[in-house]
């Protein structure tokens, strides 16, 4: 019995061997393509970093990442009437609200982009400040190819009401509570940031924009309708009691930035913040992160903002 079974189970071995196949696949090769991170807004300059995709077996290196910046492309950006050729240029140099860009484009502090030898492609013409109601077209020329997107700056949304909600009654932390109004029929997509400027002594408390990891949302589901949202400070406030690390202190001044962008930008943000979220899950449904420049990855960013400041007081 015993015999006959290692005989069978023999036959069977050598039946599914017989039955495998060698199988070769021929994965392309990497090619390098552009990475566009640009941007412009309402009475600002615009600003590009330009670089290679790196190929995703390549050693993760500091110095592989510097060496991934596009130095020597012609950039230019029209709004349809003039063109100005962006220049090459350290952003310790720029104007400090465009440094102050580049390091809410970079989620780092002012310091630290101030303190490294950082490039970019921008301008301090004129001509060029962002304007609501423009179309800016950005152009890369790169190694022979010529690589462009558009985006609008369309006219911001303002909030309806903006105010400060204690915790409790006697509590001295809370959070802003917003009330907005959606323009109807009309796709509209926003983004949201905030930044402390209570004087903390050695100025004030932020000196650049802040926003969470998702700061972008759309009126998919609630077109024409009037929105009341409640929220907090991005960052951990680690001063501040347990439960509380993300509120407001009573009196402090915190200047909203309530931005309106085109649909292109929301969709590009929402996606990348999807991608982001599923890195490493095997089962999670892959995310093709849509593009605004043709011939490139990345994106041209058009930002409208709407301001105000709230006075954190019951």
């Amino acid at each position: 019995m015993v015999k006959t079974t290692l005989i069978a189970l023999f036959s069977l071995v050598l039946a599914l061997y017989s039955c495998t196949k060698e199988v070769h696949i021929d994965i392309p090769g990497y090619e390098a393509q552009v990475v566009v991170d640009g941007r412009i807004e309402t009475g600002g300059f615009p600003i590009v970093l330009l670089s290679r995709s790196q190929d995703l077996y390549s050693p993760a290196l500091l110095s592989a990442y510097v060496a991934s910046f596009i130095t020597d492309a012609t950039v230019s950006v029209s709004d349809g009437t003039t063109t100005v050729t962006l220049d090459y240029v350290a952003v310790s140099s720029l104007p400090i609200e465009s440094q102050k860009t580049v390091a809410e484009m970079l989620r780092a502090e002012l310091s630290d982009v101030q303190a490294v030898p950082l490039y970019v492609y921008s301008t301090t013409n004129p001509d060029m400040l962002g304007v609501v109601g423009k179309t800016y077209t950005l152009t890369i020329v790169d190694q022979g190819k010529t690589l462009s997107g558009s985006t609008t700056l369309a006219p911001p949304v303002a909030l309806d009401t903006l105010t400060w909600i204690p915790e409790s009654p006697d509590s001295i932390y809370g959070y802003c509570k917003a009330k907005l109004t959606d323009p109807a029929g009309q796709s509209n997509a926003y983004k949201w940031e905030m930044k402390v400027i209570t004087d903390t002594g050695n100025g004030p408390k932020d000196n650049i924009f802040r926003s969470s990891s998702s700061p972008y949302f759309s009126d998919q589901f609630f077109d024409g309708l009037t929105l009341d949202f409640e929220t907090r400070y991005t960052v951990k406030d680690t001063t501040y009691p347990s439960g509380y690390k993300r509120d407001f202190k009573i009196n402090d001044y915190v200047v909203i930035k309530m931005s309106r962008v085109d649909d292109a930008v929301y969709d590009y943000y929402e996606r990348r913040e999807a991608q982001k979220g599923s890195n490493g899950n095997p089962f999670a449904t892959p995310v093709n992160i849509p593009c605004n420049i043709s011939g490139a990855l990345g994106i041209w960013a058009g930002i409208s903002p709407w301001y105000d400041t709230l006075y954190c007081v019951p």
